[in-house]
């Protein structure tokens, strides 16, 4: 019996496993493997810190599905899945780590008992999430050494694509991860200084992620609060160390608000005393860029037209960001938050449909300095819907 509290209703858990099985039909799959953790979280609620270990949710094309986990944690899974106990399986210990076995051996023995392997050419195939970050090569070899009967073929970010546009109560969350956002945001500003050390900002970022608000306490995010600085500012995804602030350096800030596993970044940038001709221009060009694209979203525009949108108004600047523009997000476990599926590009074909959610990030990674601002964004019925509300513009203190 489930005894956590719930986070969505039957109906929409419901709703869900209905389109990403006629998701699998159309892609002629009798069955899918199901082992990023964010995609299990969306289907059956199951939220642990333990995917560290090969996990799996099997997802058959009728039927009932069967969630596979660690023995100590399938024992307490019950905690946050609505999954009933008999669907929820725990693999011997003796099978964690060893360098000539693996769990997936025992899983693929469990599923003949439970008599789920079927010949693909009576059913048709099985997808893997052959993408995954949780998905090993050596998950892989098991499954194939051990169910020959299947053909394996990728799912192609089946359930990711199905989770890209939001219910209402997921974008009801998100709105609450923003605030969580806010907060963390308004603490890296607050106590980034001159002479302050970056591992203690570091420190007020990561407690205001966890301590939320009065209302809606944070979750551990995806990705640790990054803050390219100085001359490293021109290059993201760094992090910090134990040295202090310095005057005249601008500092990179990208974090996120997470709420009930929904995550909302942001990014803005800090200089430190008089900002340089070159970082001031650039912030300038990068904020008329990033409002002329979010006034751009709505339903049935083109992805490519906001990336369109956010070069030409690089191209009057003299300037040019070879990077994407942004990416669908929502759920999140490390080692990211965004979704992998919508990428915010001229190559991208997708089309915006309200309740999808993106994270517009506009980063210059320049020569020895940088600057980046971004938003958070729901594509609401007549535009945009920001999640947070900080100036868009360089802050100097």
């Amino acid at each position: 019996m489930y005894l956590g509290a719930q986070l969505f209703s039957d109906s929409e858990y419901e709703q869900r496993l209905r389109r990403v099985r006629e998701l699998m039909d159309r892609q002629g799959l009798s069955a899918i493997i199901v082992t990023d953790p964010a995609n299990i979280f969306y289907l059956i609620g199951y939220n642990a810190w333990s995917f560290y270990t090969p996990q799996m949710l099997f997802v058959p094309i009728d039927g009932e599905m069967v969630f596979y986990a660690r023995e100590m944690d399938a024992h307490g899974a019950h905690r946050t899945t609505w999954l009933p106990a008999d669907q929820i399986v725990g693999y011997p210990e003796s099978y964690v780590h060893r360098p000539h076995l693996h769990p997936f051996d025992w899983v693929a023995w469990s599923l003949r008992q439970r008599h789920l392997i079927a010949p693909a050419s009576n059913t048709g195939s099985v997808g893997l999430e052959m993408d995954s970050h949780f998905f090993s090569p050596k998950a892989y070899r098991a499954l194939f050494n051990a169910i020959p009967e299947w053909k394996l073929v990728d799912s192609f970010e089946l359930v990711n694509w199905v989770r890209s546009v939001k219910s209402d109560a997921e974008v009801q969350l998100m709105r609450q991860a923003g605030m969580v956002c806010s907060k963390a945001m308004r603490a890296a500003i607050d106590t980034i200084d001159i002479g302050v050390r970056q591992c203690d900002a570091a420190a007020a970022i990561s407690q205001a992620q966890i301590t939320g608000t009065p209302e809606y306490g944070g979750d551990y995010p995806a990705i640790v609060p990054m803050m390219p600085t100085g001359a490293a500012a021109d290059t993201p995804h760094l992090t910090w160390h134990q040295g202090t602030f310095v005057e005249d350096e601008a500092v990179v800030i990208e974090l996120t608000g997470a709420h009930n596993r929904y995550h909302c970044p942001l990014a803005r940038t800090v200089s430190l005393g008089t900002p340089s001709k070159d970082l001031d221009y650039v912030a300038k060009a990068t904020a008329e860029g990033l409002n002329n694209v979010l006034e751009a979203i709505k339903p049935g525009v083109a992805t490519r037209e906001l990336a369109s949108t956010w070069n030409w108004t690089l191209a009057k600047y003299g300037l040019e960001k070879p990077s994407r523009l942004g990416y669908s997000i929502g759920i999140g476990y490390p080692p990211d938050w965004g979704e992998r599926t919508i990428s915010i590009r001229s190559e991208d074909e997708s089309v915006l449909e309200t309740n999808m959610t993106f994270h517009i990030v506009c980063g210059m990674w320049m020569d020895n300095y940088g600057f980046e601002l971004s938003e958070s964004v729901r594509v609401s019925p007549t535009g945009v819907e920001c999640f947070t509300s900080f100036p868009r513009e360089l802050i100097q203190k």
